[in-house]
């Protein structure tokens, strides 16, 4: 494991910050008698069904199925669903939780300050946290825009963090700052996707020029577009700032492509929609940050002409925290309470965006966002053993988990075959020193701010 900062926390880091994954690759492992939930297209719920896991991936969906060789998890009474796919998210602000809101202290500024702050020990600190807090809550994919890059260091840190954390990842690999003034390092970002990671990939995070009339820094982002493009990687872009202006450019310069996503575009026109359709481009919208910071209510139905559409936490503490099922329900009330109509969205729209419309907007849907035989085995187990899920009587479990449900109901998280969490627990983590070990680094950066 690559390590940062002194001996001393390079010491306690190697210790307790170790792979927390429990089962060999090979390992086989038969999920029984839970409520299965494939969230296909043309799949129906199994109330009483199996899932067989082999060499990492589903090999079976079914009733009464056996392995003799398997290691068995009983799921009675548990809904088994694909794991949750945050399509974008910023996870080296986690350890800024907090910060933001507090008299004058805007995301933006703060979180750039804040940035500027941080050494790649606590780089590897928030991203690894805040992927296990991902995890934890039934996030088994997370498209991370890393755009806190200030060396080689720093992505190595991010990359380590991921892995680390057993998550799976597209890491967005992006420049310094939000200024767009810098070239991104686009041959440091290539030697991490040259690592093959079986779960960490890499892609852009690409920025658009501040001043959109500025040729000469369109012509840099151009060449990292082009850069990605050639190598077959995929591309996040944020649309907010002047996301009419910027959706035009886009448009304008045929940027829009399938390896393309937009994320936010709040406001964006029926016209605009239709053009990112037609380049088979997706979109991630992320409600809880884009509510937070004023870009008006993100309406599901504004979006409904968008096929591949998922959903982002946009960084665990701009969004409060990396809880998928908070993000649902804002989704859900925000478009019932604007089309005052109770009836919209249907559950399932919101469950599906999750899973399946998360890996469809990543480009990740021939190997994760659905319990399908082929896939790789990411599945979250929810357990209503809690009293925010008590008193359901049975039937279409879908509003029970979109209205109810919180992070604490996941009690068994698998990524590509590998047991993470277990009984309520993730497994190999001590959390006591992880949370010592981020408001450690969360002192440190802001006192390292405070003192430029």
């Amino acid at each position: 494991m690559t390590r940062y900062g002194s001996p001393a926390l390079s010491a306690l880091l190697f210790a307790l910050l170790t792979s927390v994954v429990s089962a060999a690759p090979d390992k086989t492992v038969l999920i029984r008698g839970g409520y299965v939930m494939p969230m296909t297209s043309d799949g129906d719920d199994l109330p009483q069904g199996d899932l067989l896991i082999r060499n990492n991936a589903i090999v079976a969906v079914g009733e009464h199925l056996s392995a003799p060789d398997a290691e068995v998890i009983e799921a009675k009474g548990s809904f088994v669903l694909p794991g949750f796919v945050d399509a974008h998210s910023h996870l080296w602000v986690t350890t800024m939780r907090g910060q933001f809101r507090n008299g004058e202290g805007k995301f933006f500024p703060v979180s750039s300050a804040l940035g500027q702050a941080m050494q790649p020990e606590d780089i590897y600190t928030a991203i690894y946290t805040g992927a296990l807090e991902l995890v934890n809550g039934g996030i088994t994919t997370s498209g991370d825009f890393f755009d806190n890059i200030h060396g080689p260091a720093w992505g190595d840190a991010g990359f380590s963090a991921l892995r680390d954390a057993g998550i799976r990842a597209i890491l967005f690999y992006g420049g310094p700052d939000k200024t767009t003034r810098f070239p991104i390092d686009t041959k440091h970002a290539a030697t991490l996707a040259d690592r093959h990671d079986p779960r960490v990939r890499v892609g852009l995070a690409w920025r658009l020029p501040r001043e959109l009339k500025d040729e000469q820094n369109w012509a840099m982002r151009d060449r990292e577009y082009q850069w990605a493009r050639d190598h077959h990687l995929p591309v996040q872009v944020h649309i907010s700032g002047e996301p009419d202006a910027m959706f035009n450019a886009l448009i304008a310069r045929h940027y829009l492509a399938p390896f393309v996503t937009l994320v936010h575009a709040t406001d964006a026109r029926p016209a605009q929609l239709q053009a990112l359709e037609k380049a088979h481009a997706s979109l991630a919208v992320t409600p809880l940050s884009e509510e937070h910071v004023g870009y008006g209510l993100t309406r599901l139905d504004h979006f409904a002409s968008v096929t591949r559409l998922g959903l982002g936490i946009d960084g665990n503490s701009l969004a409060g925290s990396g809880d998928m099922f908070a993000n649902m329900r804002l989704a859900a009330l925000t478009m019932s309470g604007a089309a005052a109509d109770e009836a919209l969205p249907k559950p399932r729209q919101l469950l599906r965006m999750a899973t399946l419309g998360g890996a469809e907007a990543l480009g990740l849907d021939k190997e994760t966002g659905s319990l399908t035989v082929g896939k790789r085995a990411d599945i979250q187990i929810i357990t209503p053993d809690t009293l925010n899920m008590s008193g359901f009587g049975g039937g279409d479990p879908a509003a029970l988990l979109l209205y109810s449900a919180q992070p604490q109901n996941v009690t068994t998280v698998i990524v590509d075959g590998r047991v993470i969490k277990q009984h309520g627990k993730l497994n190999g983590v001590s959390l006591a020193e992880v949370l010592a070990s981020a408001q450690r680094s969360a002192e440190r950066i802001k006192q390292r701010a405070a003192e430029k």
